[in-house]
């Protein structure tokens, strides 16, 4: 007996000790893994991976950018059969447990036990997946195992159930790219969380067991056994009934991908807002959720897509077919599939999808196959334009291009346009940018020739040049002889500059050299100004100073400057002379809301400040070829219609409390050119811009040697647009392509469309203005000037610059 009662005491004092380092075995595991535990109430301020987004004025979608897509949604906001569908699926007990859930242990152990092959179903409840993706790596093992239990139990004892059901629902992957159950129900249905189907829903959350490779897209059968499972236990838990579970699994699997769709075209300028959103805030802004509201004009936009298609279409169509853009050796096997597979990395273009000629027919057609197998039959006419048939065009393997018809099923034959083009419109009181295309198609080259590209303006320059001679004392009315001039530089090198055409008109009112285009003008005005003066005003529109020529070629438009850079400038002219500052970020809201960011904008301001710098610098003396008399000489015999200048109004902002941008010219040079300008398009190069019916519509073309670029710089309403057309080689466009017929249809067909509803502009002589009869026509001259005015009348022949005089330029 007392061996039994000291055996039994041994055996106590072994289990007690096997208790004791059983706990402290387990206190040690337990700190070293609670020791490396996260802080749970990080969860409270976790931020969930959102894309970017970008939006028109109106709040209409231009894009996306980010690797991820998902839209948040709040718990209230989550349809009760979807969240029934997940509680069912992934963790019955989930609103009874504390964060672990001892059946899922349970089943776990007995996996282990009975040996059974496989991974060992840990019966991870809703809250263990939640720290797995918030904290934890997707290493299986025992150790993170128990480390996810422990760190489910903190979290439960930090947020609600709701909250936690939440983050699971916002934060669990689906595939492609889909996280959140809002990003996958738009992405494979296109539809809100509350139009899903139960099958739909079902679906979804079988997506989570396998999202890669047993999504609805990629594994359709895999997909849908996972989805009998769930209506299963479904039913089990009451949440349907049998019936519908049948209706359920009978309904076809239908999921395709589902991008969000883009409501307004505009690819520049989201690539546009994406630079400049990583510029300003970082190179996170892809995952951050933030909301960018543009200054984009959707109808605007579209029509200035629409005019720069259909312009190069027009273009390209004038000199007709020039072949296919690739050939493809083909099997003589090959099928539809076959055909289609080499299409592949080929995007489509403008609407101009690419297709593979199949065979040509015997009646003139051709069959041709695109990107998704589709056999399509061309018929004789497809290609009426080329002036031949498919058949005559074509072989089979070339690479073709299809735009869809009017009717249903036709298609026509075209080609993508060796020419490019950007338009560039801007609000020219505020510089908010309201259209912009940077080429012909965003997909087929991302190169945005509306603020990257430089090119040479040609004659639409020439406002520039003349504003400047205006501030020297100039006029429309000033006479400046058109006639040959030679100059020459230091080397010994002549420079001859010529007309467009050839011919000479002798002397001639600067408003009619403008109308009408004259480079000779334009040339003997900056020679009189001098070039130094000119680069220096002309930087004041915006333009910097070392971008422009340094002689006197600057006034034929030999710079190299932007579209963009264009249209700022002149927009300086439409605002009465006032230098603003293209921006298109109008807005920036977190993910929350709230505003981060809101443009102001400096707002022109017609009557602030009369000239640059509050003076008008003077004319010393008469510089040959033009019609002005020295400063200081006798005043000239008062106009029957003369007036008295007129007071100086005070500075008048468009808004009290908005900042006034920068004066860059006089107001009264303003009005001037845009008078000019007008009369370009009432009588001028332009003239086929009084389609628009607009008496504030003005501007001026601009071509260059060899037919390289094709210029139309203008105005109307609130907006100041320029269009360019040339080609990224710097090949000459063909002859006869100027500005007037290769960029104005553009600028046209956009005008027509923005302009719609817009009131006409005024352009009302400003303070300190004189109307005179001067030289035959009616004028309006700052006041300052009437002291440098001399009448035509003393103008004679003995005053003009004798023909093939030499000028040294520099």
């Amino acid at each position: 007996m007392p061996r039994l009662r000291r055996l039994l005491r041994w055996a106590i004092y072994a289990g007690l000790a096997l208790i004791l380092i059983a706990a402290i075995g387990l206190g040690a595991i337990y700190y070293a893994v609670s020791s490396k535990l996260p802080d749970a109430r990080t969860l409270r301020n976790v931020e969930l991976q959102e894309p970017l987004y970008i939006y028109a004025s109106d709040g209409r979608l231009i894009g996306l950018f980010g690797e991820t897509r998902r839209y948040p949604v709040a718990i209230a906001n989550v349809p009760a059969r979807v969240k029934q569908a997940f509680i069912a699926a992934e963790d019955a007990d989930f609103y009874k447990h504390n964060g672990v859930s001892p059946k899922g242990i349970s089943r776990a152990i007995w996996q282990i036990v009975t040996g059974k092959e496989g991974r060992v179903a840990g019966g991870s409840t809703i809250t263990q997946q939640v720290a797995k993706q918030v904290f934890l790596s997707g290493e299986y093992s025992y150790t993170r195992k128990l480390q996810d239990m422990l760190l489910a139990i903190r979290i439960e004892k930090m947020l609600s159930k709701d909250e936690i059901f939440e983050l699971y629902l916002n934060k669990s992957f689906f595939g492609n790219r889909a996280y959140g159950v809002a990003a996958a129900a738009e992405f494979y249905y296109g539809k809100p969380l509350d139009q899903l189907t139960l099958a739909e829903t079902a679906t979804l959350v079988s997506s989570l067991k396998f999202p890669s490779s047993g999504n609805p897209i990629s594994n359709p059968d895999r997909n849908h056994e996972r989805v009998v499972y769930v209506l299963d236990r479904m039913v089990e838990d009451r949440y349907i009934t049998p019936a519908e579970a049948a209706l359920a699994k009978a309904e076809p699997m239908h999921a395709a991908p589902h991008e969000r769709p883009v409501e307004v075209y505009a690819p520049y300028v989201a690539e546009m807002v994406r630079q400049e959103m990583v510029a300003r805030f970082g190179g996170d802004v892809l995952t951050k959720g933030y909301h960018v509201t543009t200054t984009i004009d959707p109808v605007a936009q579209q029509a200035a897509d629409k005019a720069v298609r259909d312009g190069l279409s027009l273009y390209d169509h004038r000199h007709g077919w020039h072949g296919v853009e690739q050939h493809f050796d083909l099997p003589a096997d090959a099928d539809a599939k076959a055909l289609a597979e080499k299409l592949i990395g080929i995007p489509p273009q403008a609407g101009l999808l690419p297709s593979i000629v199949a065979k040509v027919n015997a009646d003139g057609g051709a069959t041709v196959v695109t990107a998704d197998a589709r056999e399509i039959a061309l018929p004789a006419s497809a290609s009426k334009w080329t002036g031949k048939t498919p058949a005559a065009l074509l072989k089979r393997g070339d690479l073709v291009r299809i735009e869809a018809g009017a009717q249903p099923g036709e298609f026509t034959i075209d080609q993508v346009p060796q020419a490019q083009a950007a338009l560039v419109s801007l609000d020219a009181n505020s510089g908010a940018l309201k259209a912009i295309i940077g080429g012909y198609s965003f997909a087929g080259n991302k190169f945005n020739r509306a603020t990257q590209a430089r090119r040479q303006p040609g004659s639409s320059f020439k406002p520039f040049v003349y504003a400047a001679a205006f501030d020297k004392g100039f006029n429309p009315a000033s006479i400046v002889l058109d006639a040959p001039v030679v100059f020459r530089d230091r080397r010994g090198h002549m420079w001859r500059p010529q007309n467009d055409g050839g011919g000479f008109s002798g002397p001639m009112r600067l408003r009619e050299a403008l109308v009408r285009s004259k480079n000779l003008v334009s040339v003997r005005l900056l020679d009189s100004i001098g070039v130094d003066f000119a680069r220096k005003y002309i930087s004041q529109f915006g333009f910097a100073e070392n971008e422009l020529p340094p002689n006197l070629s600057m006034s034929l438009g030999t710079a190299s400057l932007t579209p963009i850079s264009m249209a700022r400038g002149y927009a300086t002219f439409a605002n009465g002379g006032s230098r603003i500052t293209p921006w298109f970020i109008a807005e920036v809201k977190d993910r929350e809301g709230n505003v981060i960011f809101k443009e102001k904008p400096a707002l022109a301001c017609r009557s602030c400040g009369l000239a640059i710098n509050g003076t008008v610098a003077p004319v010393s003396n008469v510089v040959d070829g033009f019609d002005l008399g020295p400063a200081g000489s006798a005043k000239p015999k008062p106009a029957a219609d003369a007036a008295k200048p007129k007071p100086v109004a005070p500075a008048k902002p468009i808004d009290p409390d908005a900042t006034s941008a920068p004066r860059a010219i006089d107001e009264r040079t303003a009005y001037q050119l845009v008078s000019m300008m007008r009369d370009v398009v009432l009588r001028g190069t332009a003239t086929a811009a009084r389609v628009l019916n607009r008496e504030d519509v003005g501007g001026k073309t601009g071509s260059t040697n060899d037919y390289r670029d094709a210029w139309f710089g203008g105005f109307g309403g609130p907006y100041a647009t320029v269009v360019w057309v040339g080609r990224d080689d710097f090949r000459s466009l063909g002859r006869g392509e100027y500005g007037g017929r290769a960029a104005l249809p553009i600028w046209i067909d956009y005008m027509r469309v923005a302009l719609k509803d817009q009131p006409v502009a005024q352009n009302e002589p400003p303070d300190g203005m004189v109307q005179l009869n001067l030289n035959g026509a009616t004028e309006w001259v700052k006041a300052e000037d009437l002291d440098r005015i001399q009448n035509f009348d003393d103008f004679g022949p003995q005053d003009a610059v004798p023909d093939e005089e030499a000028f040294d330029i520099f």
